[in-house]
């Protein structure tokens, strides 16, 4: 990866749907070399997909947490019980006092609270502890 493919994943980041043309100009290359450029991106793995970013108050997911969940056993191979819950946006084994960290949007704290129950029926899922965000400074994509 040089640094004209470093500026086509940051642009890429802010706006996805770009032209090819304009992404051209923008790192001087031709439409058909960019085009070309992020086609190789996608197939080595370095863009996943392409998406776009939903404000999560405006849909109705203005509640934030963020839970450490700690565990009896080893519950790192669990990771497909925690994807079906859908409210759970992320979920990371991590090393620490917890087992699990997840990252959780619902509408309601009441929602929130019928998450940890779902969690609590993961085999090996002892306790959380849920800290509700009260406000996000800013989130950033992985700078490339």
């Amino acid at each position: 990866m040089d640094d004209v493919d470093r500026q086509l994943l940051a642009i890429l980041q802010q706006d996805a749907l770009r032209p090819y043309a304009e992404l051209g100009q923008a790192v001087g290359l031709s439409a058909g070399a960019t085009h070309e450029r992020v086609r190789k991106l996608r197939e080595r793995g370095v863009i996943r997909r392409t998406t776009i970013e939903v404000d999560p108050a405006a849909i109705g997911r203005g509640v934030l947490a963020f839970v450490m969940v700690d565990s009896t056993k080893w519950v790192g191979d669990s990771g497909d019980q925690f994807s079906a819950i859908p409210e759970i946006q992320e979920a990371h084994v991590i090393a620490g006092s917890a087992s699990i960290l997840v990252k959780v949007r619902t509408s309601t704290t009441e929602q929130l609270q019928d998450v940890l129950r779902r969690m609590y029926a993961i085999e090996g899922v002892s306790g959380t502890q849920a800290t509700v965000v009260l406000e996000t400074f800013f989130e950033r994509p992985v700078a490339p």
